[in-house]
């Protein structure tokens, strides 16, 4: 009895000769990759259980979630591994490299046959050399790290074979979402399927990387298209090394096996929120999209792009709409510089990132907002993946021929003018049938006191930078003073109704109104300082938000938490603990009108 692709790849990698679906054995892993997505993780898994890297050649580090370190939280992490990259001499593809599992395949390190393991769950790209490649977590990648081998279940074995011709009209990803379509997210779950026919023989490098990609989202291990001879000396020029073709046996057994009608594939789209929900592209014809993105491990390849860029030579994007173009790789991009497609795609008016996952991983540069319709290349569509609006998953010619038309189209159906976005009309103030109700504003206050003697508290430190994306005041106030040193805890200490007393140039720094609105939002009254920073004072004042100055108020005897008593139009500021009182600046006459009336806009 003979041995299935994954079989054959699987037992190469073990002690034994024959393994069955089912078996769990232990292989050896001969590319084992960390990203800067779990990659920090990897990392403190080894340090804190003592282990070292088994093997530094067979160890790598990509970075490509988060390729512009844009997130602090991603800087942090990426930051992290290069020091430990750098103690252990471990080799990393920084953020100026791409996506990992494509410099895998283009740098030479995975050949065909060959064992891959990555935090990335689309790991198993590697089908498209004929190559077992996996996602794991961030113990697993640990535990090979260390040790160079991984316990695997040797999955059942799927042979599917396209019967008939490719259509003229059918890209890459047509091809795996037309599989989707048939097989759904579960059919295949935890198959490995390995892809027959005369035109999948056919298939470049670019294709067999698009179809292998989307393995993950059909539930399958992995998608293995057996090397032709094309790959075979792609992967030995990139290598240098030279490489036995493997083949699965004649008599092997599998578990299933399908046969589809090639020639009936049609283009499809898949719908938002699951890739498997693909349906035939002229379903959703003309809807109208706020943006457009090409790139991802799926189609960022330079195949992809040149694809994108017939259509878009001598073409604008619709007016309002935004396309985003981000090649997969550094070398992929400059091949885009020196063939005039960057030219292209600027001149059409797209954004272009450098390589990166970008739109897919919502890290770079791809994100969308409430209520936006985007159109992608991508490989997932869920709710939430790529941001908060919708994603509609297409090959790089309809999602190109898509951003110029302005809607949802085919490149033979571009129209001659754009789609162009309707008045809604939802940004009007609603009509208020009864007047508004004013509430009269109190001119003297009292609450507990928070003494801060700090100078020069930035904006930075009351409301950090990485915060600014919020614009709902009522999630404001839990990240007030989370910069500030030994105030992090503040949020949670404050009560409805404080007071704060600080010290000079209080607010200098940015323009951010987030850092007045913060207070508001904690339930703040006001805040006195013996100075503030010029911006600050005018959004707090604007804002309808009490800030006074004083001179001295030594003599009050002020402790933490005292209750005080502050009059804006007298400027009397009263300990009411032992009923001192000095003189405060009082509200001018500007600033008494905007705070009486709610705010400058009221």
């Amino acid at each position: 009895m003979g041995l299935t692709l994954i079989e054959k790849i699987l037992a190469n990698h073990s002690d034994k000769k024959v393994v069955k679906p089912g078996e769990i054995i232990d292989i050896g892993i001969d590319v084992r990759v960390a990203r800067d997505f779990g990659g920090a993780n990897v990392v403190k898994n080894l340090v804190n259980n003592g282990l070292e890297v088994d093997d530094i050649s067979k160890t790598f580090f990509t970075f490509d979630c988060n390729p512009t370190g844009s997130d602090q939280k991603y800087a942090a992490n990426q930051q992290y591994c290069r020091m430990f990259a750098r103690e252990k001499g471990i080799k990393i593809y920084d953020v100026n490299s791409g996506i990992g599992t494509h410099l895998v395949i283009d740098k030479g390190l995975a050949l065909p046959g060959s064992t891959v393991i990555s935090t990335d769950s689309h790991a198993n790209i590697l089908g498209a050399i004929g190559a077992f490649g996996q996602g794991m977590g961030d113990q697993d990648i640990a535990a090979a790290w260390a040790s160079g081998k991984s316990w695997f279940k040797v999955p059942k074995s799927v042979k599917l074979s396209l019967k008939g011709k490719r259509p003229e009209n059918i890209y890459a990803k047509d091809i795996v979402l037309n599989l989707l379509y048939e097989f759904g997210a579960n059919k295949l779950l935890g198959c490995s399927v390995e892809l027959y026919g005369e035109d999948v023989e056919k298939l470049t490098l670019d294709e067999r990387i698009t179809v292998s990609s989307m393995a993950t989202e059909m539930g399958a291990i992995i998608i293995l298209i057996p090397p032709s001879d094309k790959i075979i000396s792609y992967c030995e020029e990139r290598s240098g090394k030279k490489i036995e073709k493997i083949e699965a046996d004649k008599d092997a057994v599998y578990h299933k096996e399908f046969e589809l009608d090639f020639s009936k594939f049609i283009p499809m789209v898949s719908r938002p929120g699951h890739p498997d929900d693909s349906v035939d592209i002229n379903e959703v014809l003309k809807i109208k999209i706020d943006s457009a993105f090409i790139g991802s491990c799926t189609n960022g390849r330079i195949e992809d792009m040149r694809e994108a860029a017939k259509i878009l030579k001598d073409r604008k994007v619709a007016p309002g709409v935004v396309l985003k173009i981000v090649p997969a790789t550094d070398e992929i991009w400059n091949q885009c510089l020196e063939e005039g497609l960057i030219e292209i795609f600027k001149k059409s008016g797209a954004l272009v990132g450098n390589a990166g996952c970008a739109g897919c991983a919502a890290g770079q540069i791809g994100q969308n907002g409430p209520g936006e319709i985007t159109i992608s290349t991508g490989n997932r569509n869920f709710a939430g993946k790529q941001g908060k609006g919708k994603v509609y998953l297409g090959s790089p010619t309809e999602v190109a021929a898509s951003a110029v038309a302005g809607y949802i189209t085919t490149p033979d159906r571009i129209p001659e003018k754009p789609a162009e976005f309707k008045v809604t009309r939802e940004f009007e103030k609603p009509v208020v049938s009864q007047k508004e109700i004013i509430v009269e504003k109190p001119i003297v206050i009292e609450g507990k006191v928070w003494l801060i003697d700090k100078d020069d508290i930035d904006t930075d430190m009351i409301f950090h930078n990485r915060y600014l994306t919020i614009t709902d005041i009522n999630e404001m106030g839990q990240y007030t003073f989370d910069n500030l040193e030994g105030w992090q805890d503040f949020a949670k200490k404050a009560e409805a109704g404080d007071i704060i007393i600080t010290a000079k140039n209080f607010g200098a720094g940015s323009s951010r109104q987030q850092a007045v609105d913060c207070f508001k939002s904690l339930g703040v009254q006001t805040i006195l300082a013996e100075s503030f920073g010029a911006i600050y004072e005018r959004n707090a004042i604007n804002a309808a938000f009490p800030i006074l100055t004083y001179k001295d108020i030594s003599r009050l005897g002020l402790k933490q938490r005292d209750k005080i008593r502050v009059g804006f139009k007298k400027g009397i500021l009263t300990n009411l603990e032992n009923n001192k009182s000095v003189e405060t600046d009082k509200f001018s006459n500007v600033q008494l009108e905007i705070y009486m009336k709610g705010g400058l806009l009221k």
